[in-house]
């Protein structure tokens, strides 16, 4: 996929009726999305133009939902609107049915099997375009082209980050209890393009994304000996992060993608390592007794978060990148395990007993977001307004994966083809 020159984004078309829709919900604003017009309905190896259209805005409305930040309405029940007001809407329409932003596009047939797709988003009462995307895609990637401009939409009405074109890892689970086949899965995070990465012959887990989201590291656990392999997302190549019969695992990617933090047992002790994925030996961070592990990188690569069992009970410390000023930052009862830094850098998730909390990068302002203890392994959504974890349901015995606002409210699940943990929410793809 690559940015389109605006220049390509002229547009002209056909109209017809507006249908009547809900006011604003809770608060958010509504966000009216019809569907996409064409200029020409084309037949591709995707389906018509038209059709297209009708999906990319049926996946934004379905992004947008997810976020709580907005009210999307549409794309049935609203107006088709003509070609040329893709960039001249026609404001008071759209206002009188409630809507505060409004989204316009077009998709467009190329040559080579390829679409053009455009989008816009409007802020209805000041009459002015806030945002603006447009990809020449492969006419089967019309689907990445959707959430990309899902992404600029949520950026152009919350001013935070998007997270619709990003992946999530997990490790998907099936078979009777206590026969459980563990398998590494990416999908999208709507749930779409979903893949197995590995199979049913090797226990996994741990997954981690690159930043690149082209590689996969994980935790084998064949042979009861924990293993972190590095699996290429292209081909299914598929090899081991050290050389030997190392015990390592607890995987995490650098920021930059060229370092892998990890934990490793030499000699019974567990300690916090990292190795350049050029090739070298690892490089110790931590030396004290107790098991430190679940190392997690602030975004600028600076700091690392941490569970120990130094202090006698597994607890969140934070030091910096090169192993120096290791300081304890979480002080209350039961066990912190899990840290993971948020994008911006200010927060901290974790589990504790009583489910998945945040606190600031020093340790203050502790608080629960999840009231179920069996909420665990944390991972920030690229915009930082969403938390992804595994919940266990102990009547079944049986995994999921939620997702629940960094600011607390109602966990919803994540519906995944098998039994879903360890969820791994990488970063937004360029």
């Amino acid at each position: 996929m690559r940015f389109l020159g605006w220049a390509a984004l002229l547009v002209a078309g056909a109209a017809s009726a507006q249908q009547p829709a809900a006011p604003d919900a809770g608060g958010v604003p509504m966000v009216a999305v019809p569907p996409l017009p064409t200029p020409k309905i084309e037949q591709t190896s995707a389906g018509q133009t038209h059709a297209i259209g009708l999906q990319v805005a049926e996946v934004i409305v379905s992004d947008l939902r997810t976020t709580g930040a907005a009210a999307p309405v549409g794309p049935q029940n609203l107006r088709v609107y003509s070609y040329p007001e893709v960039t001249g809407p026609l404001f008071q329409q759209w206002k009188s049915i409630g809507a505060k932003y409004l989204v316009t596009g077009f998709v467009q047939a190329r040559e080579g099997d390829r679409l053009t797709i455009g989008c816009y988003l409007y802020d209805i009462n000041l009459r002015r375009e806030v945002a603006r995307k447009g990809f020449v895609v492969p006419t089967g990637e019309w689907r990445t082209a959707a959430h990309r401009c899902s992404d600029a939409i949520y950026t152009g009405i919350t001013k935070k980050p998007g997270m619709f074109d990003a992946r999530i890892a997990y490790v998907s689970e099936s078979g009777a209890i206590g026969e459980r086949q563990k398998r590494i899965a990416v999908m999208d995070s709507d749930g779409s393009n979903h893949r197995f990465l590995t199979t049913n012959t090797r226990t996994v887990i741990e997954p981690t994304m690159a930043p690149s989201g082209e590689v996969v590291a994980y935790t084998s656990l064949d042979q009861r000996l924990p293993q972190i392999r590095i699996v290429t997302m292209a081909d299914g190549s598929d090899r081991p992060l050290l050389p030997g019969a190392a015990m390592t695992f607890a995987p995490r990617f650098s920021p930059d993608g060229e370092r892998m933090l990890f934990s490793m047992d030499v000699n019974g002790n567990t300690d916090l390592y990292i190795v350049s994925l050029a090739g070298g030996a690892p490089v110790r961070l931590t030396s004290t007794p107790g098991s430190d592990t679940a190392g997690s990188f602030s975004p600028d690569g600076s700091k690392i978060v941490f569970e120990s069992e130094r202090s006698g009970s597994p607890q969140l410390y934070v030091m910096n990148a090169d192993g120096s000023s290791q300081q304890r930052i979480s002080f209350g009862q039961g066990r912190y395990s899990a840290p993971v830094w948020s994008a911006s850098g200010d927060l901290i998730a974790f589990s504790r007993g009583a489910g998945i909390g945040v606190m600031t990068a020093t340790g203050g302002d502790e608080r629960m977001i999840t009231g179920n203890p069996y909420d665990e392994e944390p991972s920030w959504s690229p915009s930082g307004d969403q938390l992804l974890f595994q919940r266990y349901d102990p009547a079944t015995r049986r995994m999921s994966l939620m997702s629940v606002a960094a600011s607390g409210g109602e966990a919803r699940v994540r519906l995944t083809p098998q039994d879903g943990s360890d969820p791994d929410w990488s970063q937004v793809q360029e």
